[in-house]
């Protein structure tokens, strides 16, 4: 069962999965489809068709707007904009105000059990790598590798992480783990278990 607080604004065509929880003046979009077991926080927004797979956490106050996909275990910080719009305006170059048939959506994929720190901004379209970590404030405008730790602004890679989040330490050749220790292989700017 769900469970979404009386203040949230949920659309009756979104789809919320077993087990999520939606919090406090959040706001789900028509045709947005949660997984299970998906924490939407307070006030927190996620666009029409937006995409959320299983077990994903989106904090207070993130704006998710469509037609962004995040697959399973994505972490999402507080105050985080993953934008849609690569040539904003509010108006046409005739002075009109612009509407929805007047630009065309592109989103961001953030790939599974990838985290984007607090108050991160990914220019759309960028797509995040499976695991990798944006750091808070990073302002992400090219893709990001599996693994990666970005940071800066424009973000650039610093490092790599493992599943468990943690930097990884180079080792006889290796990228290592200090949480789990698993091993991982670089190999033409990226990374995979070893």
């Amino acid at each position: 069962m769900s469970t979404i607080a009386d203040s949230a604004d949920v659309d009756a065509e979104a789809r919320i999965g077993e087990g999520s929880k939606v919090w406090h003046l959040a706001q789900i979009r028509e045709a947005a489809r949660l997984g299970e077991n998906c924490v939407i926080g307070r006030g927190a927004y996620i666009g029409p068709g937006v995409v959320l797979g299983d077990n994903c956490k989106v904090q207070n106050y993130a704006l998710v707007y469509e037609p962004a996909v995040l697959e399973a275990g994505v972490f999402i910080g507080p105050a985080v904009v993953l934008t849609n719009d690569v040539f904003p305006r509010a108006v046409t170059p005739e002075g009109a105000l612009k509407t929805e048939d007047d630009w065309h959506k592109v989103g961001v994929t953030i790939q599974q059990g990838a985290a984007i720190g607090a108050r991160a901004v990914c220019i759309a379209p960028v797509t995040i790598g499976a695991w990798a970590t944006v750091a808070a404030g990073a302002v992400v405008t090219k893709d990001v590798p599996d693994f990666a730790l970005v940071a800066g602004v424009p973000a650039r890679r610093i490092g790599w992480v493992g599943k468990a989040g943690h930097p990884l330490r180079q080792e006889d050749g290796q990228w290592i783990c200090p949480s789990t220790g698993q091993a991982y292989i670089e190999k033409n700017g990226e990374l995979r278990p070893a």
